[in-house]
């Protein structure tokens, strides 16, 4: 969640989003907000996502509009106002409105791997996103709603919603929708894989076709564009799709398709961001993620009450968060790093919030940093790692540290760098204890990789 909340605030920097619909009304972009609620009641009226009735005796599950402002892609897509009805989970009652509500999303190794088949396997790869997708899925459950704020029926402002599809902010939307979406996809002839529950693979008379999907985001991957183009069509029968064409950017993650067998992958922009939101644009660049100086430990952190308040008004969860999910995305060059600012979330002292603007300075200068994913003729075998660990690198409880690297034709794709368990004993018992978690990760990357890549030989 920390993460989320960093990648989301990132791009919030040009624009004053709204809280509530009184600031919406008030704000200089009105008449954006506006027309962004009407497109988005239109929809969700479109969709029959209720039926006005009377109000019943229960308690109503409360909602609220959200606003965002989607960055759009310079000379492509203009920046745009989204509005979303949102109803209020957290007024839910668990047995009563709401059960299961676990839903997946597809891994970033799985979309790193793809982006390396592409490049080898000469891949088309486009991309589409659903427009409403947590609208599509069915309730199980009866949940009356509160009338929309600013769009009450009139003469029917006592009335009430009864929810006759899923809405986002219920706790069980994203499982509704997932479950229908696999419904679809299953019908269409595609299979699941059993290493990545949002990962479909399709057999068909020109190899194999692909389609990963992210919540709404998916992207579509085959050697045959005509095929491509059946299947978006299919889609957007279905649901009501948007096609964003060649597959540029997904989840703050920008690709760039140099040439048929190059691709980039950086979060250059994101970086930017998270440099001006937290005042190191203008810092100097370092060349190494955490210099050799910063020994960080626990007993660096604030243990007076004046520390602590002087601290509390540093926003270091916040700058580890952006910075690990660049670590997450396309940066293994700063996973050491992150795992040691990370161990002070709670309690961080000056020290500690020196070395995670020191990650920032290093990222200043390799901002333009990312993976290239290439073809690769001279190599071989599809998986390769990498594990290292050292010993009892860590000052306040003497564990190791496991690192580990895997890249498929050269290209990486999965890393992690973490504190050991338990307290290694010796070098040798730290290395085998690293070991043993990467062949846990080759076990897995393995079995998604033949989804990949044996059925498209």
């Amino acid at each position: 969640d920390l993460v989320a909340h960093a990648f989301n605030s990132a791009y919030t920097l040009e624009y004053d989003e709204p809280r509530t619909y009184g600031e919406a009304m008030k704000s200089e972009n009105k008449k954006e907000w506006q027309q962004a609620m009407k497109e988005e009641i239109c929809s969700l009226r479109k969709n029959n996502t209720w039926k006005l009735v009377e109000r019943p005796q229960k308690k109503l599950v409360g909602c609220k509009w959200v606003y965002k402002v989607k960055e759009g892609i310079p000379g492509i897509e203009p920046t745009r106002f989204k509005v979303r009805l949102v109803a209020q989970g957290f007024t839910q009652r668990e047995g009563v409105d709401f059960h299961e509500i676990f839903s997946p999303v597809v891994k970033h190794t799985s979309i790193r791997i793809l982006l390396a088949m592409c490049a080898n396997l000469d891949l088309h790869l486009e991309q589409m996103d659903v427009k409403t997708a947590f609208l599509h899925g069915e309730l199980e459950e009866t949940i009356y709603m509160a009338q929309p704020q600013g769009f009450e029926e009139p003469e029917k402002e006592d009335h009430a919603c009864l929810l006759k599809k899923s809405l986002y902010g219920l706790k069980q939307s994203p499982r509704q929708w997932y479950r229908r979406f696999d419904e679809f996809m299953m019908a269409c002839g595609f299979s699941r894989s059993k290493y990545d529950g949002c990962v479909y693979f399709k057999n068909i008379s020109c190899g194999m076709m692909y389609l990963l999907l992210y919540v709404d985001d998916m992207l579509i991957a085959c050697k045959n564009m005509e095929e491509i183009q059946k299947l978006k069509k299919q889609l957007s029968g279905e649901f009501e799709m948007k096609d964003l064409g060649a597959a540029k950017r997904i989840l703050g993650m920008d690709i760039v398709r140099e040439r048929r067998d190059v691709i980039f992958l950086s979060q250059q922009r994101y970086i930017v961001k998270i440099l001006e939101k937290f005042g190191m644009s203008n810092a100097k660049a370092v060349s190494t993620p955490l210099a050799m100086h910063f020994r960080l430990s626990a007993a660096q952190s604030p243990t007076s009450e004046d520390e602590k308040l002087q601290m509390s008004k540093v926003p270091y969860a916040s700058a580890v968060g952006s910075i690990m999910y660049a670590m997450v995305c396309t940066r293994p060059d700063i996973a050491q790093a992150v795992s040691v600012v990370s161990r002070y979330m709670t309690n961080p002292g000056k020290d500690h919030w020196l070395a995670v603007k020191w990650i920032l300075r290093y990222l200043k200068g390799t901002s333009n940093h990312g993976l290239v994913y290439k073809r690769d003729e001279d190599r071989n075998e599809m998986v390769r790692g990498y594990v290292d660990s050292d010993y009892a690198g860590d000052l306040d409880k003497r564990r190791s540290l496991t690192g580990y690297v895997f890249t498929v034709f050269g290209c990486s794709v999965c890393w992690r760098s973490v504190l050991q368990h338990v307290v290694a004993l010796s070098t040798t018992e730290a290395e085998y204890i690293a070991v043993g978690e990467a062949i846990k990760e080759a076990v897995w990357l393995k079995g998604i990789c033949a989804v990949f890549h044996e059925r498209s030989k």
